[in-house]
């Protein structure tokens, strides 16, 4: 077209109706594409069709008119023959409104004088539409059987064809080197999202060839994708999803039966396309060979299974594969089991959908509107300003005795004003902070996604894993719609890969062993998401062997990581905890898939990473579950407000487990401590005030006590607050990094009076209130005589293993204080003095290595000496332990011996 043509002044206008009008025909298609979809969707995609023809042809763009009409002759084909939307048509019609959006936000030259690309694709979406349109029209002139017609029976009036579309020729593809890849971020989003539907469907129709509803979001995830990828003119992927496709319509025609090599194909085939489509621009444009090689192997492998040919012999890479570059140094050595870390992007893209893009558009222009109506009160205030002025004036004015009649008038004039405005005012208030209270959750809710977004590859991993091995297993997804932040999200996925892996491998029996259990021959894993207390619980659990207690405390002993005796006294979780150590594995033989011990220490720090925490629940002969407790949101808490010595405090509902109200007649001081009554259990008061270090009450406190009770399991506190304030959400902001780690503090927020409120950490908080209850005061205790009775230090998260290291030192004639992590041990050697420190490495919140280095880098605690024992005891674990600071490095199995005494002597200059 030529550029006279061109309405450049009214392309603005156009750009912004294209805008509008996308979105609802995304919306309308993304219905249709379900079983809800139906006529109104249908008449709202038809509208706005009719909608972009009719602007593109104002504007002078015949392409995109062009274009918009084929649309609406498709969709008017639907309505009248009630005929429904075939895959090919939707797919078709999806790929045009993707050509429209994008191409309606080009720059005025672009539109101007379109290039090849576009021409391409434009041609190759009018092509689309008429053929899907034919075939659906030709479908539906099929006679049906009926039963006769008496020759006087009146025949209906013939539907009138719908219009026939345009006909373009479609030109060749445009030469590589002159490809326009300005659709390219466009295409690469539709092709993440169809590959990922793509193999998950695929996995799914394995033993499913018979349901339809399973084989036709399959093959139209195979069509779009040939669509969008002719748009842009990438013809090996065209050729390869064009191949895909017929092989899943021959499968639905019950010409092709499916067995697991054409499904393995087909997997390899998307594996293809998905790593070709985030190959640099200019891979793109010029293949290199193996790129083109991998495709052709996929192409032969597909016809072979159209053919009935068995399938070519697997080789040590998969298609998929062999193109990719080299790993790095840093991760070519990783074990194969280890989740891989996926770099953070430093101007990462997120999605969002269209309707929440829509109401958050909604939503600032409301905001805008109501803030735009305060204006006029700044001019009623100013008028009353002047008038109480005037009013203040005429009365000092006044002499005794004059008639006060027109003063009164005025004052209640003015009254009057002042009332109504207030009323404008408190009803605009209101409604401010209504709409800005649904700005704000619709925020919040932007960063959410539906958990099933980041599962969408297990299924597939848990059938290639359990082919390899031999097994047979079901995995069951629950929870696909519950929200999770998408950092979150995205970080999951590594965790969660490893848990699969192992349930396949570690958890399920192999069909002979479930066969002797009475189990079905095929295994169950299943992964669950769903929210519980505030807290996002995701729980990866299968239906095999269990894991058995007694064979891992041996194989604790066997790695001569306790004495039998030690091992004996530890409890079931303390030695499930075992299977966290890097090293650690209960397997006999090392594959490709485990055995090196590797991962599930990495599991358990991606969790904490993100303040979560893993548990293992199992049982011998029916399974086990990992349960992984993670917050929903890493921005956003919901918390209770109180009042602590005059200040603002709160506590994260998700810790809290509930608030006490009671008259302090029901204290129970009658066994050393005070005990409250919490729901049949007793649990320790404090004061809110001596656990955050603030100074107590002057006087006693009196009236009603009121305290938030936290804790869990067998170990509750009831913290006395001075008030509670009420309940909110916050927005958690870090603490400048310059204070350090303030004790009982894990971050701030802004109340909504601008007020800053401090979030408390009720895990840091914990072991202060643990020697708050049992009466142990916290203050410096005076140094004493290094010969009398010299002070240590001892860290350590296992109860058993305090228990046993504190009597040995307390018999040995030492002064011992505990901790029960890094965290509260690097607060207990801040405010007292000690003569050296025994701290193991693995521990929550603050790990040994760390732990060890802040005393080090710290100028008053850098000479203390450091005895660091742990389960870890090869070469590696000790060189690091010794780099970090410690002055001696020992297994826990000393702990039995005379060995760690004597280290502990030396260190102090004393005859053990």
């Amino acid at each position: 077209m030529a550029a006279a043509r061109l309405e450049e002044s009214l392309l603005d206008l156009f750009r912004s109706e294209a805008a509008a009008q996308s979105r609802v025909l995304a919306e309308a298609l993304a219905v249709l594409a379900t079983e809800a979809g139906g006529p109104k969707q249908i008449n709202l995609a038809l509208e706005a069709a009719h909608a972009l023809q009719g602007a593109a042809r104002l504007v002078g763009l015949d392409l995109a008119a062009q274009l918009a009409e084929a649309m609406a002759s498709a969709l008017s084909a639907t309505l009248e023959p009630k005929q429904p939307l075939s895959p090919e048509l939707l797919a078709a019609l999806e790929a045009s409104h993707l050509w429209l959006a994008q191409f309606s936000q080009f720059p005025t030259a672009d539109l101007a004088a379109p290039s090849a690309a576009a021409l391409h694709g434009h041609a190759t979406c009018l092509h689309e539409l008429r053929d899907a349109t034919a075939a659906m029209v030709a479908s539906a002139k099929k006679p049906a059987k009926k039963s006769p017609v008496p020759p006087s029976a009146e025949s209906p009036s013939p539907v009138p064809p719908p219009a026939p579309l345009p006909h373009f020729e479609a030109p060749p593809p445009p030469p590589a080197s002159k490809l326009d890849f300005s659709l390219l971020d466009l295409y690469r989003s539709e092709a993440e999202t169809q590959v990922a539907g793509l193999a998950q469907g695929i996995v799914e129709l394995e033993g499913d060839l018979a349901n339809p509803k399973k084989i036709e979001p399959v093959m139209r995830a195979a069509h779009s994708l040939k669509g969008a990828a002719r748009i842009i003119g990438l013809d090996l992927v065209v050729q390869l999803a064009h191949t895909m496709e017929d092989a899943l319509v021959a499968a639905q025609q019950g010409r092709l039966a499916l067995d697991a090599a054409g499904i393995d194909s087909l997997l390899k085939a998307g594996d293809w396309i998905a790593q070709f489509s985030q190959l640099p621009q200019e891979q793109l444009a010029a293949p290199p060979a193996a790129q083109t090689t991998a495709q052709a192997q996929c192409l032969a492998d597909l016809r072979d299974a159209l053919s009935g040919k068995p399938a070519s012999p697997a080789k040590e890479k998969s298609p998929a594969e062999s193109p990719k570059p080299a790993a790095p140094p840093e991760t070519a050595n990783r074990k194969p089991d280890t989740p891989a870390p996926t770099p953070a992007s430093p101007d990462s893209v997120v999605r969002i959908s269209a309707a929440s893009l829509s109401r958050l558009m909604g939503l600032a222009a409301e905001t805008l509107i109501e803030a735009r109506r305060l204006e006029p009160f700044r001019g009623q205030l100013l008028k009353l300003k002047n008038q109480q002025r005037q009013f203040v004036s005429n009365l000092e004015a006044a002499e005794p005795g004059a008639d006060l009649a027109p003063l009164r008038a005025q004052a209640q004039d003015t009254l009057a004003v002042l009332r109504e405005q207030l009323e404008n005012f408190d009803h605009a208030a209101r409604r401010g902070t209504l709409l800005s209270g649904k700005l704000y959750q619709e925020v919040i809710a932007s960063r959410l996604r539906p958990f099933g977004e980041g599962v969408q590859s297990f299924p597939r991993l848990v059938r290639d894993v359990c082919r390899t091995l031999g097994k047979q297993a079901r995995l069951e997804i629950e929870g696909r719609e519950t929200p999770v932040d998408r950092d979150i999200l995205e970080k999951l996925e590594a965790p969660l890969g490893h848990l699969l892996r192992n349930a396949c491998d570690h958890g399920l029996e192999n069909s002979a062993g479930r066969a002797a259990a009475g189990k079905p021959e095929v295994g169950v894993i299943r992964l669950e998401a769903r929210h519980r207390a505030g807290l996002l619980v995701v729980q990866v659990g299968d239906d095999g062997h269990g894991i058995s207690i007694p064979r891992l405390r041996e194989k604790v002993v066997e790695k001569g990581l306790a004495t039998a005796a030690l091992a004996a006294g530890l409890s079931d979780d303390e030695v499930l905890q075992f299977l966290f150590l890097p090293g650690f594995s209960t397997a006999a033989t090392v594959t490709e898939i485990s055995g090196r011990g590797v991962g599930l220490d990495v599991v358990q720090d991606l969790v904490r990473g993100v303040g979560g925490a893993v548990r293992i629940y199992t049982s011998e002969g029916r399974g086990t579950v990992f349960s992984l407790q993670l917050p929903v949101t890493r921005s956003v808490i919901s918390a209770l407000l109180v009042e602590i010595a005059g200040e603002g405090y709160a506590f994260p509902l998700a810790r809290l487990h509930r608030v006490l109200r009671a008259p302090r007649s029901t204290i129970d001081a009658s066994r050393g401590h005070p005990l409250v009554s919490v729901d049949g259990f007793d649990a320790a008061l404090v004061c809110a005030r001596a656990a955050l270090g603030l100074p107590p009450l002057a006087t006693a406190p009196v009236g009603e006590l009121t305290a938030v009770v936290v804790g869990g399991g067998l170990e509750f506190f009831a913290l006395a607050v001075d008030r509670i304030l009420g309940e909110t959400d916050l927005v958690v902001r870090p603490l400048d990094p310059r204070l350090g780690q303030v004790p009982g503090i894990q971050s701030a927020a802004i109340a909504e009076d601008g007020a800053p409120i401090l979030i408390i950490d009720v895990d840091d908080l914990q072991p202060r209130l643990q020697k708050l209850a049992a009466g142990i005061a916290d203050a410096p205790t005076p140094t004493m005589p290094h010969p009398a009775r010299p002070r240590i230090l001892l860290v350590d998260d296992s109860a058993t293993v305090r228990e046993t290291a504190r009597k040995i030192l307390s018999t040995a004639g030492f002064d011992v204080e505990t901790a029960v992590d890094g965290a509260d041990g690097w607060n207990a050697v801040r405010v007292g003095k000690f003569d050296l420190v025994v701290s193991d490495v693995d521990m929550p919140r603050l790990d040994g290595l760390a732990f060890v280095a802040r005393l080090r880098a710290d100028a008053r605690l850098r000479s203390l000496p450091v005895v660091m024992v742990s389960y870890k005891d090869r070469e590696e674990d000790r060189a690091r332990g010794l780099a970090a600071g410690a002055n001696v490095y020992l297994a826990k199995s000393s702990l039995t011996d005379d060995t760690f005494l004597r280290a502990v002597c030396s260190l102090l200059k004393i005859t053990a």
